[in-house]
Order: C-alpha cells, then structure tokens, then sequence
C-alpha cells in the first residue's frame, strides 16, 4: 500500500480541520448552532442581571490575584513594611500581609480595592435585579426555581462579602466578628458550644481567619459558580420574559440574536463593568485597614460600620431594647436573640413570595409576559414597604453615626428608628398603592379620551376644552394587555377545622390583592368605542 504525502489543493483549512475535529468529539457544533442564534429581548433592565455577573467575573480575577500575597495566619508577627506609623506593632500574619499587599506590592491596593469594591457592586446589583424580577412579575412559573437560585445567591452574597472582609484582622473587622460571637452567645444552651467551634477556643482564637479564608475562596466561590451556570441554563431554557407590546406573547421572544449582536453587547458591558469599579478603586478609597490598626479584643474601632447589605442586621440589635429573662435556669438574652430569629426571616420573606403569589391566584399558567408595576398595586406596594423596613434598619445601624454627625442624641435617634420600623413601611405601602391606582385611573381616562394634547379650543357658545389625541394601536395594547384576577370567591365549608381557617385566610389574601380596591377595571372595548365615537 502506497501513501502519498502530497497536500490535497482541495483540502480544508486548518482552521476549519479543528472545528471538525472538535465536532466529532464534542458535538459543539451541535449545540452552537441550537443555541447561537437565540433571541434576547432589548431592553436596558435587562442588563441588570449583567452588571451581577460581571461583577462577580472581576471578583474571581481580583480574588484571584489577592490569594498570592495574603497569609491566612493569626500568627502574631512584628511587622516591619512600607507603612510606617505601624512598623514595631505586634499582629497577625493576616493583617500584616494585607499591608504588604496594600503599600509594597504594585498595584496590590488598586486590586484590593477594586476587589472590595467589585463584592459591594455585585450584592447590590443582585438587590436591584430581584427587585426588578419582583416588581414585574417575572417570578412567576415557570421561573419560580430561577427565583430561588437568586435568592440563594444574594443571601451566600452577604455572607462571602461578611466573611471576606473579616479576612484581613484588622479592628474594624475584629469588632464585627465580636458582633458575630455575641449573636451565636445568645442561642439557648448550645451557643456557647457553637462559638467555641467557630473560634476554635475561646474568642477570638487562632482558627477563625485560615477556616474563613477556606469558606471564602472555596466553598462560597463553587457554589455560586454552580448556581450562575445553572441560573444561566434555567434562563435558556425557560427563554426571557418581555414586555407586553404588538406582536409579543407568552409563545415567542422579540429581540436581537445572541450572535452577533448581544454577545457585542454584553462583552462591551464587561469591560464597562470592569472599568468602573477600577476608575472606583482608583479614586473612591475603601477599607483603609492601615487607619484602624490590627485587632485587639479590649479595643473598639470608633463609628464601626458594616458593609451596607449587612447594615439592617446591626440595625435589628442596635434598636432592640436589652431585655433579658431566665427560663428553665437559663438566661435568654433577648435583646440578640429576636433580631437573630428576625434576621432569616426577613430574608425569607424574599425568597417564599412567589410561591404565596402562586397560592393565591391559583394561577398554574406559564406567563413570559411581564407586569407593569402599577397594575399589581398590592404587590408594589408590599415590595416598596420591605425596602422601607430595610432603609429603616441600616439607618438604625448606624445610629451612633447620625447622632454625632447631626448633633443629635442617640437615645432619640434609637427611639425615632424603633417607631419609624412599624410606621414607614405601613405608610409606604399604603402611599404606593395609591399611587399605582392612581396611575391605573390615568390609563383608563387615556383608553377612554386619549391622551393630552395642550391645546385648548373655545367652543362656539364660550366653553373652553382641551383636545385629546385618540391612542395608537400599540399605546392601546399596552395598556390594556394586562390580565386582571378576579378574588376568590367563598368555598364550602371543609371537613376540618383547619382547613377551612386555611382557606378563608386564602380568599381573604385573594381580595387584598385583587379586589375592587386594589384594582382599577379596565374600560370594555364597546366603552372604548363609544368614547371614540363621541
């Protein structure tokens, strides 16, 4: 058998030869061609979910970078570095690895900062998404399961940014780890079991900053990697939702392709993402640890702050009165113990929500049609009320702040939180629906007389009148592409007793959210026509 060693002049690039051979293996052409031309709606909220994960994309860059200059060490050590006012101080091997990384490493605080500053963005940005799937509905099946993974992934969020910044054992840090020992202390019965694993020994130990450092870039990292891939397929598959205009349904997705277009797009958001928290890091300085000094357990870090997505935590204790009973020969430290049991449940109320959404309409249709605000007055406003009570609490944890920056005492700032907690969201819930029921009113007259013009005409026998343009046909299906749920109505009674509490407390919830006070009736099409015709 003879084989020849001339090149075919029809033979493929090499280019090309490797994509084949990729294929025959890996079948990514197969799964290219399925997925690259898939439709994304055009719309700038849209990009909320991005500014999440690229921010999350800066933190593994950054983090990684950081992991080869920091000591996870509570070895004391005498520092001798570029910083120094604290040359001759005793401190951990953590804290003084982080002033090595912050004034002897090139760009080390530059990246330390951006990194901070990238952990900040990223939980803020996964707030603003939630609350923007929130206020629009998109919760809703079949994407309750997407819901849960974001929420799981905002409450891993505050706790990696918590763990992350304890990380460097300075005081400011060490103050907030105190804050931690004190809630686990207050568990009944086990907590000092709880905090003597934690510290490994008596606070605040030796263990602490190597078994945080671990949490921080190994298991937290993992599972949010697990949870944005499987966000991301949930996503796909599921398709986008959109908002409701001609031509869009619950059966189709109108937008641009995911190649070329939104992949342009959203790399382009990456480096803008990326930029912004460098030009942050390089002009906004954050964590400065080398002001606070190493920890130590007899000292405090005066106007001690947390990051703000943990500030509502320290607001629920700094507000709570110190009340303290015995029971069963042990003494409860309520004060800690009902914000420790408030806490989860806060968070909670997030993550449930759809599923009660879901309970009370009895709704089991699949919806890719996203609700304006303003038409779901009830859940706006519920939604507008817990960011209140969050606004109230990181304002409460930061009493200290108010007071003496404002002259102010802090006794009265720490009352005027306590009866702000019960007020503002009631108010706010309460204004917000208004307004949504107002706007509601606004669409009505607009399908009935069309929209304002600004010209006013003097009738012949002297009434002045304004002219009204008649709606389009795409402003008319906006408004009125909404569906309105109608509350439950009374059932038979149940065989039990329970049951029957279950379901006038179901039919009770269902008139809250849509009856005739939180829903303004859409105009029938002959009173649309007969608006028209006069």
């Amino acid at each position: 058998m003879t084989i020849s060693n001339t090149k075919d002049p029809h033979e493929s690039p090499r280019g090309e030869r490797l994509a084949d051979w990729a294929d025959a293996r890996l079948g990514l052409y197969s799964i290219a061609k399925a997925n690259m031309r898939k439709i994304f709606p055009d719309h700038w909220s849209f990009m909320l979910g991005e500014v999440c994960l690229w921010s999350f994309v800066v933190l593994v860059l950054t983090g990684v970078y950081l992991t080869f200059f920091f000591h996870p060490s509570m070895n004391e050590v005498v520092y001798q570095g570029g910083y120094i006012p604290l040359n001759g101080i005793r401190m951990s091997e953590a804290f003084a690895s982080t002033l090595d990384m912050s004034f002897d490493v090139r760009g080390g605080l530059l990246i330390r900062q951006m990194h901070h500053w990238a952990a900040l963005v990223f939980v803020a940005g996964m707030f603003v998404h939630m609350m923007r799937h929130f206020f629009t509905g998109s919760f809703r099946k079949p994407r309750e399961v997407n819901w849960l993974f974001g929420w799981i992934m905002l409450v891993l969020g505050m706790f990696e940014g918590f763990v992350g910044y304890s990380l460097p054992d300075d005081l400011l840090s060490g103050t907030g780890l105190r804050f931690l020992e004190g809630a686990i202390l207050s568990v009944p019965i086990v907590g000092t079991y709880l905090s003597m694993f934690l510290f490994g020994g008596e606070f605040p130990g030796t263990e602490l900053v190597p078994r945080f450092y671990s949490i921080h870039v190994l298991l937290f990292p993992a599972l949010f990697a697990a949870l944005i891939v499987a966000h991301l397929i949930l996503i796909v598959y599921h398709k986008h939702t959109q908002w409701a205009a001609p031509g869009r349904t619950n059966r189709n997705v109108v937008g641009m392709p995911l190649l070329p277009v939104y992949a342009a797009k959203a790399g382009g958001f990456f480096f803008m993402v990326a930029g912004t928290l460098a030009a942050m890091a390089s002009i906004a300085s954050i964590n400065p640890v080398w002001s606070y000094g190493p920890y130590r357990p007899d000292q405090v870090s005066t106007g001690a702050q947390p990051d703000w997505y943990m500030g509502f935590a320290e607001g629920l204790i700094r507000i709570m009165p110190g009340w303290e009973i015995d029971a069963a020969g042990h003494t409860l430290a309520l004060g800690v113990l009902i914000p420790l049991l408030v806490f989860p449940v806060v968070l909670l109320l997030i993550g449930v929500y759809p599923f009660l959404e879901a309970w009370i309409t009895g709704d089991k249709r699949e919806h890719h049609l996203l609700d304006r605000p303003r038409n779901r007055p009830v859940r706006t406003g519920l939604g507008v009320a817990w960011m209140s009570l969050y606004f109230c609490l990181l304002v409460g944890g930061g009493n200290d702040i108010f007071a003496t920056h404002f002259h102010l005492s802090i006794n009265a700032v720490t009352w005027v939180i306590r009866i702000a907690l019960f007020v503002v969201p009631a108010a706010s819930f309460v204004i917000t629906k208004r307004v949504c029921l107002g706007l509601q009113y606004r669409d009505r007259e607009k399908l009935l007389h069309g929209s304002e013009t600004g010209v006013v005409r003097r009738l012949p026998h002297g009434e002045y009148v304004e002219l009204h343009k008649p709606l389009d046909a795409a402003q008319r299906h906006v408004l009125t592409s909404h569906e309105q749920y109608l509350p439950l109505a009374p059932g038979p009674q149940e065989d039990t007793r329970a049951r029957s509490r279950l379901q006038r407390a179901r039919v009770r919830l269902s008139r809250g959210f849509y009856g005739p006070s939180a829903q303004v009736v859409e105009p029938t099409d002959e009173e649309m026509r007969r608006s028209i015709e006069h």
